[in-house]
C-alpha cells in the first residue's frame, strides 16, 4: 500500500518518495527552513496536509510557551492583550513570549521559521488574516493558533476572537444624536480594515434610523493614531460649517481631535463633542475625560488563550467568538452649542 492510500499513517520517507525529494528536504520543510525552493515547499506542505501528518510533540520545550504575535508592540492597546493572555497562561503553567512581525494584515515570512523552531504550545496572532501556507505549516506541526481580531474578519477556518464593531459604531453615534447633535463627523480607521468599515456602517445606520443624512464630506479614513486624528479633525473643524460632534474610530484618534480643537480655540464639549473607541487607559485621563466605546481587549485575550488551550488539548475549534462592546459616557460629550 503506497503513501497515497494511507492517510494519517505516512512516514517522512514516504512523503519524500511521493514528492520526489530527499528525506532531509522534507525535514527542512517541517522545521520551517527557508533554504527550500517555493515549489518544493508547496508540494511537500500539500502532501503533509493531505495525509494529516502530525509531527511528534516530544520536542516541545520543558516550559510550555504561548507566543503572542503583534505587528506593533508599542500600540497602546497591546498591553491589555498581553495581560489577558498572561492571566490565563499562568493558570496552565505556561510562559508567554512576545514577537513583533509583519503588517497589520499578517505576520512576515521570517516569523514562521522562528515559530517552528521555538515550537510553542500554541500561537495567538493579533492580525486580521493568516496566509494559507502558514496555516498548513502550523497545523502539520500540531501547533494550534487563534487570532485576536480587533482588525477584521478572519477566514472561516481560522479560530478567532473579536468584538462587535458595528454595534460599537451604532452606540457611539446614537449617544451623540440623543445629546442633540445632527451634524456629526466621523474619523474611522484605515479603509482596508474590516473593523473600520463596520464602525462606519454602525455610524451610518444610527444616522439613517434617526432620519439624518450623513454628510460624505464629514467622513474620513484615519490610521488609528493621534497624528491621523489630528490632521483629519483639523480639516473638519476649520470649516465654516464644522460638525458639532466627531466620532473617532480609536481613542488615540480622539486625542488628536481634542488637540486639533484646542489649537483652534474650541472647547470640549461646549463647542464640539468627541467620542472615542477602545476605552484604553488614556481615555479616562484625557482632559476632558473621554466618552468612548469600551472594546473588551483583555477579555478578548483571555478568551483567545482559553480557546488555544482547548485546541492544544484536542478539542474542536470554535470558528468565531464575538464579545460585546459598551458605551462609557464621560465628560467629552454634551448638547451642541446653540
Amino acid at each position: 500500500m503506497d503513501a497515497e492510500e494511507r492517510p494519517g499513517k505516512v512516514t517522512l520517507a514516504q512523503i519524500a518518495e511521493t514528492a520526489g525529494v530527499s528525506v532531509p528536504t522534507v525535514s527542512k520543510v517541517l522545521n520551517g527552513r527557508q533554504d527550500v525552493s517555493a515549489p518544493t515547499r508547496q508540494k511537500v506542505e500539500r502532501l503533509l496536509e493531505a495525509h494529516g501528518y502530525r509531527r511528534s510533540t516530544r520536542s516541545t520545550p520543558e516550559v510550555p510557551l504561548i507566543e503572542i504575535v503583534f505587528h506593533e508592540l508599542d500600540a497602546i492597546w497591546a498591553m491589555e492583550l498581553i495581560l489577558g493572555v498572561e492571566q490565563v497562561a499562568r493558570t496552565s503553567g505556561a510562559s508567554v513570549v512576545l514577537t513583533q512581525s509583519g503588517t497589520r494584515h499578517a505576520p512576515g515570512p521570517e516569523w514562521i521559521e522562528g515559530v517552528l523552531r521555538r515550537r510553542p504550545l500554541g500561537v495567538i496572532l493579533v492580525f486580521s488574516a493568516l496566509p494559507k501556507a502558514y496555516k498548513q505549516q502550523l497545523r502539520s506541526r500540531s501547533i494550534p493558533f487563534v487570532i485576536i481580531d480587533p482588525a477584521g474578519d478572519p477566514e472561516p477556518d481560522v479560530p478567532s476572537v473579536g468584538s462587535a464593531n458595528w454595534s460599537g459604531g451604532l452606540a457611539a453615534t446614537r449617544h451623540l444624536i440623543e445629546c442633540g447633535h445632527r451634524r456629526i463627523g466621523i474619523i474611522t480607521g484605515p479603509e482596508d480594515m474590516m473593523c473600520s468599515l463596520a464602525r462606519l456602517d454602525g455610524f451610518r445606520s444610527a444616522m439613517a434610523t434617526a432620519g439624518l443624512e450623513a454628510d460624505p464630506s464629514l467622513v474620513a479614513y484615519g490610521d488609528f493614531h493621534v497624528e491621523g486624528g489630528y490632521d483629519r479633525a483639523l480639516a473638519m473643524l476649520e470649516r465654516p460649517d464644522r460638525p458639532t460632534a466627531v466620532f473617532a474610530g480609536s481613542d488615540l484618534q480622539a486625542i488628536g481631535v481634542l488637540e486639533a480643537a484646542a489649537g483652534l480655540g474650541l472647547r470640549i464639549p461646549e463647542d464640539v463633542s468627541v467620542v472615542g473607541y477602545d476605552d484604553v487607559a488614556v481615555a479616562k485621563w484625557s482632559r476632558p475625560a473621554l466618552t468612548t466605546v469600551h472594546q473588551p481587549l483583555r477579555k478578548m485575550a483571555e478568551a483567545a488563550c482559553e480557546m488555544l488551550l482547548r485546541l492544544h488539548a484536542g478539542a474542536s475549534a470554535t470558528t468565531r467568538m464575538e464579545l460585546a462592546t459598551s458605551l462609557v459616557v464621560r465628560r467629552s460629550t454634551a448638547a451642541p452649542p446653540r
